[in-house]
């Protein structure tokens, strides 16, 4: 099995846009929570704008989708900082320090 890697491009603003992920059209809208413990989440919902999952925090370390295996979305959301890995992004950084890459293995 091979992994391929795929950059979201992303700009540090709010955003919403449609993407392609494995063949499936799915919304993507990254917001920025200004508080305490807060950074960028995550909101994906599918093509006609239905929620699928809500308020994923844009953390390091870990596989962003692994605990929603069962919705079947069949890719990976990593997220990684150059200089350091394990930096959280920053309002500032994302996308252009702080990346995320979706995984796709076939």
């Amino acid at each position: 099995m091979a992994t391929s890697f795929y950059e979201v491009p992303l700009s540090a603003a709010p955003q919403a846009f449609s993407a392609s992920i494995n063949g499936t059209i799915y919304s993507l809208r990254f917001t920025y929570q200004n508080a305490d413990q807060g950074g960028w989440v995550l909101d994906i919902a599918d093509a006609s704008g239905s929620a699928i999952v809500q308020g994923i925090p844009l953390v390091t370390g870990a596989d962003l989708l692994a605990q929603y295996a069962y919705l079947g979305i069949g890719a990976g959301l990593m997220v990684t900082t150059d200089g350091d890995p394990d930096e959280v992004p920053t309002f500032a950084n994302l996308g252009t320090t702080s990346h995320l890459y979706v995984a796709i293995t076939t």
